[in-house]
Parts: C-alpha cells; structure tokens; sequence
C-alpha cells in the first residue's frame, strides 16, 4: 500500500532565476527516495503542477551523485524581473510550490520520510 505525502517530506530545494527563465533543484533528503522521485516528478508533471504559469519548455537534468533533479522552465518568470508586475512568480516562489507536490511513498519508505506530511 502506498502513502501519500508531499515533496517537502521528502526533498528541499534550491532555486534561481535569469531573465525569464527559472532554475530550481530538488534534492531528497534520503538517497534510498532519489528513485521515486525520479519516476514521478518528471518535466511535464513538474509542468503542470503550476497550472499554467510556466509558458515555455521545462527541462530536466538529473544529477545523480547529489541525489537531485534540476528543472529549468523557460517563460516561467512573466516575462523576468524587471519587466512582470507579479511578484509571486519568481524563481524562490516557484521552488517554494513546487514542494506542495503530491507523492505515493510504499510504507516501507515512510519512515525515512522528513515530516509525516500528509496529502490532501
């Protein structure tokens, strides 16, 4: 049976930004969740969990000696900085999100788990 939590249970993330491109990386915390991570946050899931906001191209490099995946979203930033109104939209608000993202853990997982988080 698996359990669902969210990202922020298993990984952390690190996030950057230039012009209208962002750049944010997932690390998990325990080395033995890199490969369920792997399988299901991949580009397009990582896509469309900001319902929309990411106009271009995601693409995602995975780093397997730091146990991380890095996601570069073009158009994701409204046009960059300095020239979108919307402040939430920039790189460390956009990292920040994305560990609301739902994950299934198998229960023999659950104890390496960060925080029990549950999904909704």
């Amino acid at each position: 049976m698996a359990h669902r939590t969210l990202l922020e249970a298993v990984a952390h993330t690190r996030s950057g930004d230039k012009g209208n491109t962002s750049n944010i990386a997932v690390f998990v915390y325990e080395p033995d969740l890199y490969p369920l991570l792997k399988e299901q946050l991949t580009a397009e899931r990582f896509k469309a969990f900001y319902g929309g906001a990411i106009q271009g191209d995601v693409l995602r490099y995975e780093v397997h000696n730091l146990h991380a995946l890095n996601f570069v979203a073009h158009g994701a930033l409204g046009g960059g900085v300095s020239r979108s109104l919307s402040v939430d939209n920039y790189g460390k608000a956009l990292s920040a999100a994305v560990l609301g993202f739902e994950l299934e853990i198998p229960e023999s997982l659950v104890p390496l788990l960060r925080r029990r988080v549950p999904a909704s």
